[in-house]
């Protein structure tokens, strides 16, 4: 029984924070500015190991903080192999947002993280080894926004991916 209902407690959770929390992103490194990032970083070619670049790469010194862009909740936190140490927020909208590179974890999977919250710090994990410390930040979305395929490399995958840019600008 109580499986079930905290089952439905995600459920509503999820539910929530798709349609209540407004989006209103924040600049997650902290202290980072316009100069910080390349502004035409997103959907670069040819981009290493994974073709395009799908996001932002927000430079800082290694141990920077980083906070949650978004209010939301963390659906995977832990190390893969390109991204290195990484944190996967669901956010407004049914956004998933993927920091990336990080030099350590301050929260895990199932926290609730708001623009406040000390998610990690800037590092150079994964596939970033050897490289200036960053954070790569990129933003996916849940519902396919079929009208953004086009004939780039990897076109059809634009689909799944906003630029991060236009909201840091704002």
């Amino acid at each position: 029984m109580r499986k079930r209902k905290k089952i439905w407690v995600s459920i509503l959770v999820i539910l929530i924070i798709g349609f209540l929390i407004p989006q209103n992103l924040k600049m997650p490194v902290k202290g980072a500015t316009k100069s910080s990032y390349n502004s035409k970083s997103f959907w670069a070619y040819p981009w290493g190991k994974s073709v395009t670049h799908k996001g932002v790469d927000i430079f800082a010194k290694k141990g920077t903080e980083i906070n949650s862009s978004t209010s939301g909740l963390v659906v995977l936190s832990g190390e893969i192999s390109l991204g290195g140490k990484f944190i996967l927020v669901l956010g407004p909208k049914w956004r998933l947002h993927y920091y990336a590179h990080m030099n350590e974890l301050k929260t895990s999977y199932f926290s609730f993280v708001s623009k406040n919250s000390i998610i990690g710090t800037v590092g150079t994990s994964g596939n970033a080894a050897g490289k200036p410390p960053h954070l790569h930040y990129a933003i996916l979305t849940i519902i396919p926004y079929v009208w953004r395929i086009d004939s780039d490399k990897q076109g059809w995958k634009k689909m799944f991916y906003l630029n991060p840019i236009e909201y840091l600008e704002n």
